[in-house]
């Protein structure tokens, strides 16, 4: 005959102060790595900003410079097979929001019309420099 031991076995399982610990610092690590994850994301996204106003831009001069006339419109670069097709602006999402520059100067002194000269994004938030990105 076995005699029972008069002192319960401790049940296993996790108290509560454990589990309240280990809340704690999964919303501490959480507090911390947020921020960082929503300013690398920043920090993309301007990173293809600058390399599509780049692209575009150089874009926009060769034509110029080919023709001896400035683009009327994006799309025509385009279609004259100087881009294979117009990027997305990464802040607003939309190939449409492109917010073109031009005047009456001439680039080149063979130019013989002006048109499109310069381009930046169609967002109004500001980056990281402290600059609007339509600015830049």
């Amino acid at each position: 005959m076995r005699l029972k031991n008069p002192i319960r076995q401790r049940e296993s399982g996790f108290t509560l102060v454990e589990l309240m610990i280990v809340m704690l610092i999964i919303g501490v690590l959480a507090a911390v790595a947020i921020p960082s994850f929503i300013s690398s994301i920043r920090n993309a996204k301007e990173a293809a900003l600058k390399e599509d106003l780049h692209v575009l831009r150089d874009a926009i001069d060769s034509y110029t410079m080919d023709k001896n006339k400035a683009p009327q419109s994006l799309d025509d670069l385009v279609q004259n097979g100087y881009l294979k097709s117009i990027p997305e602006d990464p802040m607003t999402h939309s190939r449409e929001t492109w917010v073109t520059g031009s005047d009456d100067t001439y680039s080149d002194i063979d130019q013989t019309e002006p048109g499109v000269n310069d381009v930046h994004s169609g967002s109004d938030e500001v980056g990281t420099d402290g600059q609007p990105y339509n600015t830049w």
